[in-house]
């Protein structure tokens, strides 16, 4: 009964952790669009507010006894601190440049090329037929690009580079808190400062740090409460991320990430007016089919082998 009552508490934990990252996800989609769209600040320099506010975060938690910090070797983290910075750069690009539609659905793509890195250099086996979900998801990101009509060339170039990133940074992410035997606190802690001085270093290549436009311009109030808001459910996000990623996995994590793109599209059309098509609604379905298709089929393999392990003398 004990074992059973702690299987229950931990699945119980993982759903609220889930359930807590799909709010945050969703949120900070609406008010980072809402950023770009009604006040136009700078991509990389809110992404560095979001770093900034993170370490923050995790310094008070530590400060709070939430947990305690282990020394690791910077050179072990410099990788993942800069596949950080890329996979949020790039995906806020993404989000600037595309609809929302457009942005959500190519984040689809982050679990083929999971797949993919997982099979080609973790030498990880998936099934024919999960193998096979993965064309209606393709199909479906495919045909709502290239039906939407507010396509942008630049936007799906940053959409691709933001998938091929946020593939390799969760799939290292996993392997790093195995590898050095850490929490996803503990990781985050010593990787957030490290990114926020990288971006630092890059940000006055591409934008302007005072004046107009700059991150030290001159902001309205509001807009400042925005940004730290939007700082604040960065860091949420970001450590539920870990969190969930560390006590699952890569591909469980996108699976259930396709779920919040329902939710995050219906906003972009009600919030932000985006068009919609009848070939990008088949292109949703299709995506859609292949989510639910892959998720059927990965739930059926976990349980025969649950089975087989029950059977086995």
């Amino acid at each position: 009964m004990a074992s059973l009552a702690d299987r229950v508490r931990g699945n119980g934990r993982i759903a609220a952790g889930l359930l807590f990252n799909l709010l945050v996800s969703i949120c900070i989609v609406f008010l980072n669009k809402w950023i770009y769209v009604h006040h136009g600040f700078p991509n990389m320099s809110l992404t560095l507010v979001h770093f900034v506010v993170t370490w923050l975060g995790l310094y008070i938690c530590q400060k709070l006894d939430i947990f305690a910090p282990k020394s690791l070797p910077l050179s072990k983290l410099l990788l993942l601190a800069l596949s950080f910075c890329g996979f949020v750069v790039f995906t806020n690009l993404s989000l600037q440049n595309n609809t929302i539609g457009t942005y959500q659905l190519a984040k689809a793509m982050t679990t083929p090329v999971i797949i993919a890195i997982q099979t080609f250099c973790y030498q990880k086996t998936f099934s024919t037929r999960i193998q096979l979900t993965l064309i209606p998801i393709t199909l479906g990101v495919i045909l709502n690009s290239y039906y939407d009509v507010k396509f942008n060339f630049l936007g799906m170039v940053f959409a691709a580079l933001g998938v091929l990133v946020t593939s390799l940074y969760q799939v290292w992410v996993g392997a790093k808190q195995h590898e050095l035997q850490v929490n996803s606190m503990q990781l985050l802690y010593y990787q957030a400062p490290m990114s926020s001085a990288m971006l630092l270093v890059a940000v006055p290549f591409f934008e302007p740090m005072f004046g107009e436009g700059g991150i030290f311009g001159p902001w309205s109030v509001s807009a400042l409460l925005m940004v730290l808001l939007s700082g604040v459910i960065a860091f949420m996000v970001n450590l539920s991320i870990y969190w969930i990623i560390g006590n699952t996995s890569p591909v469980t994590y996108n699976m259930f990430g396709h779920f919040k793109f329902c939710i995050t599209l219906f906003g972009g059309y009600v919030l932000f007016k985006d068009p919609l098509s009848v070939n990008q609604g088949l292109g949703i379905l299709c995506t859609l089919f292949g989510i639910l298709a892959y998720t059927h089929f990965k739930l059926s393999e976990q349980e025969g082998s649950k089975s087989k392990l029950v059977q086995r003398p």
